[in-house]
């Protein structure tokens, strides 16, 4: 019981952080573009695991290791989130919302290929009620599908895709792999693909003025959205089931909208404290589907 609360609420932690870091992204994407934003916040991340590690003694992992856990790392950090940003810029980010809202749904169908997790009938009305919630929040009616994004809205599918499979590769991973170690050396599989699009996109698109306030985003982008989100992710994934574990995923488009209302004067429906409470109750059937079966 102990380990299944830790498990929820460090997903529930790492979905609210990316939920809140839409207000800091967006005033720095305005200055760094995503691939070399992205390439900063691994690097980042990288070095504060890497500067925890030291003082327990190192990585610790073995060659054969380090490779499963590039790979894995290349699928979420690099493939996903690459597809995420041509996605975006494809298509729009009410069809970004969208579209991720479907990646529990895709966790399920990766877990019992992968895991052998069952899909049980708890399961899936926890994941209906869920994904009830979430398109209360994002409002679906605001989604584009015209021809002219079919590119953009192709790659937001394969984003969701890649990182169902990818927190699935991690709960599969850190069976054998100790968590801290393993998430850090993800980060480097994610920099195979996004250092060298950084590369490129800053040869034709340059940085904007670099002041305190964009270094101090990139630092909270960095250190909280990555380095300790990320960890609290891979933490949930190891920790619970994966069809449980992606549930908490739904609480970032709350916490990003309630953060954008606060600091963007941005509007909250009714809809949107339906959606938060439907959410909830998905979260609360699955948690208790896991109780009966301990």
């Amino acid at each position: 019981m102990r380990q299944q609360t830790i498990g929820i609420l460090s997903g529930l932690g790492a979905a609210a952080i990316w939920g809140g870091m839409y207000v800091v992204s967006k005033v720095v994407l305005e200055i760094i573009p995503p691939f070399a934003l992205v390439s900063m916040r691994l690097v980042l991340g990288i070095v504060v695991l890497w500067s925890i590690m030291a003082f327990q003694g190192g990585v610790g992992l073995r060659r054969k290791q380090v490779m499963q856990a590039v790979g894995v790392g290349w699928v979420g950090y690099g493939v996903s989130l690459g597809l995420q940003f041509v996605g975006t810029r494809l298509s729009t980010a009410s069809n970004g919302a969208l579209v991720t809202s479907a990646t529990p749904a895709f966790v399920l169908i990766f877990a019992a290929w992968i895991l052998g997790e069952r899909i049980t009938g708890k399961r899936l009305i926890a994941l209906l009620i869920s994904t009830l919630g979430v398109l209360a929040v994002i409002d679906p009616r605001t989604a584009r599908f015209s021809p002219d994004l079919f590119l953009g809205n192709l790659s937001l599918v394969a984003a969701a895709l890649t990182w169902a499979l990818y927190s699935v590769l991690v709960r599969k991973a850190t069976r054998d792999l100790p968590l801290l170690p393993a998430t850090m050396v993800f980060f480097w599989g994610g920099l195979i693909i996004t250092l060298p699009a950084a590369g490129w996109e800053l040869s034709v698109i340059p940085l904007g003025q670099i002041t305190f306030g964009v270094v101090l985003g990139v630092l909270y982008l960095g250190v909280i959205s990555t380095a300790l989100a990320m960890y609290l992710w891979n933490k949930a994934f190891a920790t619970l089931e994966a069809g449980t574990a992606s549930l908490t995923f739904f609480a970032q488009p709350v916490v990003g909208a309630a953060l954008g209302a606060l600091f963007l004067k941005e509007q909250l429906s009714l809809l949107f404290l339906v959606g938060g409470a439907l959410i909830g109750v998905g979260l609360w059937l699955a948690a208790q589907e896991k109780k009966i079966a301990a």
